[in-house]
């Protein structure tokens, strides 16, 4: 079973930077497509941004686009987003997830997720 732990969310300012990482269990991490997913209260989930297996292709949903940056550390079975800019907007609880399918999923693997939340 794939367990996904994320870590570093928390309670920055309008303009600030939080980086995200996401620990992943099991001897497999780097046959996972990763994601990183969001949902504030009363909105459905955002697809944020997604990394292949071998970190070389990379997708971002349009509200984040040159503002967040996936990464991942196949040797540490870590994934990062790093988020620059953030923007009050960007509130909301970040989910890490993995699938063994296409970068576009569907994922299959969720973390509990972590609180982010941008004062104006």
């Amino acid at each position: 079973q794939v367990q996904l732990v994320e870590s570093g969310g928390g309670l920055v300012q309008a303009g600030g930077s939080l980086r995200l990482s996401c620990a992943v269990s099991g001897r497999t991490f780097a046959t996972y497509t990763m994601g990183w997913f969001r949902q504030a209260p009363g909105k459905e989930r955002e697809f944020v941004a997604a990394i292949s297996r071998n970190g070389n292709t990379v997708y971002y949903g349009d509200s984040v686009k040159g503002r967040f940056s996936i990464s991942r550390d196949n040797a540490n079975n870590t994934v990062f987003l790093q988020m620059n800019s953030l923007k009050p907007e960007d509130t909301a609880v970040y989910y890490c997830a993995a699938t063994n399918r296409l970068i576009m999923g569907p994922y299959d693997y969720w973390g509990q997720g972590t609180q982010v939340t941008v004062s104006s």
